[in-house]
């Protein structure tokens, strides 16, 4: 295995760390091992438990675990100083590990499940591989020239989660399915201007440089974080095409019915708020930065169970 198998990001402080290296997993204890995962970092669960059906939970968590560890591989290795080669190692052997599993020879907990969960279901096996593409880019590429580029990102880090989702509900109707790509995308580009200045502070930046130049937007502009004028109207630019998205994926949510439609238009509602709290801001992402409060998540839950703005 790689040099990255002597970090604190490595596979093997995944495993090792934990306990679990050496041991012979059964099925049900790789599921409980996912789910110790999931509730962890329940904050960013993407769909609640309470919402998911009970028997369905398992298999959620279990999408959950890989993703989230290999999310860690790319991100949490960066604000430890590790460097490119090594989380790219872990992404690397976290593939090798994904192919094993398609194969039916995991041994790894979150793998044993996740094989089960994929056999279960017919999950594509290119979902997942769309995900570790996009971790890894998001290890190396810092700028993007294009809109089109950052479409292409969120193609594969955002839309497989929602792809997965519906077909763990049943729902494998492609019309739906991309809807679920437009919502997807929608709020990944949310929380990308929602979050200009944290990705700078990492040397990321997702506003196409195109665009910077159609706005007479300098890069100093950003890196020293001003909110010119020029700026405002970019981010005004980029939050009008993330609506037009929720718009475009808007059917969706009362399309589905059930626990999940619930989920979907609360997904939806929480997008939304991000976009409205940005332009409440007059686009100032530098100054404040847009948050879902409790008070949000109240109205945000009577809006997704009533209905009330779909």
């Amino acid at each position: 295995m790689s040099a990255a198998t002597n970090h604190g990001i490595s596979l093997s402080a995944t495993i090792d760390g934990d306990g679990i290296g050496g041991k012979d997993w059964d099925l049900n204890d790789s599921y409980r091992y996912c789910e110790r995962i999931a509730r962890s970092h329940y904050e960013n669960f993407p769909v609640g438990s309470v919402i998911v059906p009970k028997y369905l939970r398992k298999y959620f968590y279990s999408i959950y675990a890989f993703a989230r560890t290999a999310d860690d591989f790319a991100d949490e290795g960066y604000e430890n100083n590790h460097s490119e080669e090594e989380r790219l190692d872990c992404l690397r052997a976290w593939l090798q590990m994904l192919q094993e599993c398609l194969r039916g020879s995991a041994s790894h907990p979150i793998f044993i499940a996740l094989s089960d969960t994929i056999s279960r279901f017919s999950l594509p096996a290119e979902l997942f591989e769309d995900l570790l593409s996009a971790f890894s880019q998001d290890v190396t590429k810092r700028r993007y020239e294009s809109y089109d580029q950052l479409l292409d990102y969120c193609r594969r880090s955002a839309n497989p989660i929602g792809r997965l989702i519906l077909l763990l509900f049943g729902h494998r109707d492609e019309a739906l399915h991309l809807m679920s790509d437009a919502i997807c995308t929608a709020l990944q580009l949310a929380n990308h201007w929602q979050d200009v200045r944290i990705d700078i502070g990492k040397d990321r930046l997702y506003l196409p440089l195109e665009d910077l130049s159609r706005f007479a937007v300098e890069l100093e502009t950003l890196i020293e974080c001003r909110a010119s004028s020029g700026l405002r109207r970019l981010i005004e630019f980029e939050c009008e095409r993330a609506w037009s998205l929720f718009e475009k994926g808007k059917p969706l949510c009362t399309a589905v019915q059930g626990r999940l439609g619930i989920e979907l238009r609360a997904v939806w509602l929480g997008g939304a708020r991000i976009l409205r709290g940005i332009r409440k801001n007059e686009y100032d992402v530098f100054s404040s930065r847009p948050v879902i409060t409790k008070f949000d998540k109240l109205a945000i839950l009577i809006g997704a169970v009533t209905r009330s703005s779909f």
